[in-house]
């Protein structure tokens, strides 16, 4: 089976961003997670242990947002009992 001549594709400029009717709420966005995670991804690494305290500080942002989740997950019900329940 033969395919014939097949011509080398010609590429255009790469995509564009697309254009948002909230720009103060992308701004937002990308300003959190740059807090959140402001390192790049430490790629070349040797040691397991090297590499997972490395891993663990890239994702330290993460990993409070987590447990202030998890905290107010526990406690949000917990004090609403509280309040429902020891009525004075």
């Amino acid at each position: 089976m033969e395919l014939g001549n097949i011509s080398q594709p010609v590429y255009g400029p790469g995509p564009e961003a697309p254009g948002s009717s909230t720009p103060g709420l992308v701004g937002m966005v990308h300003g959190f997670l740059r807090l959140v995670q402001p390192n790049a991804l430490p790629i070349a690494l040797c040691y397991l242990s090297f590499f997972l305290f490395q891993l663990l500080l890239y994702e330290l942002g993460f990993l409070v947002c987590i447990a202030i989740g998890l905290l107010f997950i526990i406690l949000v019900p917990l004090v609403g009992c509280c309040f429902c329940c020891c009525r004075c």
